[in-house]
């Protein structure tokens, strides 16, 4: 599974809005992945959890399965609209 699938399958998974959930994959500087995960609004809270500790949990698993993939380096933006 690729990166991009596995984290939006990951995110899809907690929503509330499944639909609305959408992941990009950029190439960035330096053999750098960026990862642009957006939901819906009103999803923030549970994508990001109390203290950021499910924001935390979403990004260890991400880094984990691009280790898996042998990605080096992997950035993860999470954002609403």
């Amino acid at each position: 599974m690729e990166l991009k699938e596995f984290a939006e399958y990951l995110v899809k998974s907690i929503a509330k809005e499944p639909d609305m959930v959408k992941v990009q994959q950029f190439g960035g500087e330096e053999d750098s992945t960026i990862l642009e995960i957006i939901v819906h609004e009103s999803d923030m809270g549970t994508v990001i959890g109390h203290n950021g500790k499910m924001a935390s949990a979403i990004r260890t698993l991400i880094q984990a399965h691009a280790y898996i993939l042998g990605l080096q380096k992997v950035k993860i933006n999470i954002d609403s609209f």
